[in-house]
């Protein structure tokens, strides 16, 4: 979710023809991360982190509208593929742990 959230956050300064310093790059993946960390097994968390990512660089909250209309599939692939990582997860975790008994 954290990469989806800043290429989403540049995007959106593409848009509407921000400059994005080095400092708002920045500032847009430490954001991005921290709250992805937060927000891991909200539904459609997404959306709503990604306020704060823009919030956190100055940019406008309202063009969110630009990419709601492909997150609704994004986030079912993202939902996807963590749900693929928890399960490999825990096959390496049954695997490795002796059996007692």
């Amino acid at each position: 979710m954290t990469l989806y959230e800043a290429a989403a956050a540049i995007f959106i300064a593409q848009a509407i023809g921000m400059e994005m310093t080095m400092m708002h790059q920045l500032t847009i993946a430490l954001t991005a991360t921290l709250a992805a960390i937060g927000a891991a097994g909200i539904p459609e968390a997404g959306l709503v982190t990604m306020l704060i990512v823009l919030n956190a660089v100055g940019l406008p909250v309202e063009y969110v509208g630009l990419i709601l209309s492909v997150d609704w599939l994004l986030d079912r692939f993202r939902t996807a593929v963590n749900c693929f990582g928890d399960c490999c997860g825990s096959a390496v975790v049954e695997k490795t742990i002796p059996q007692d008994g």
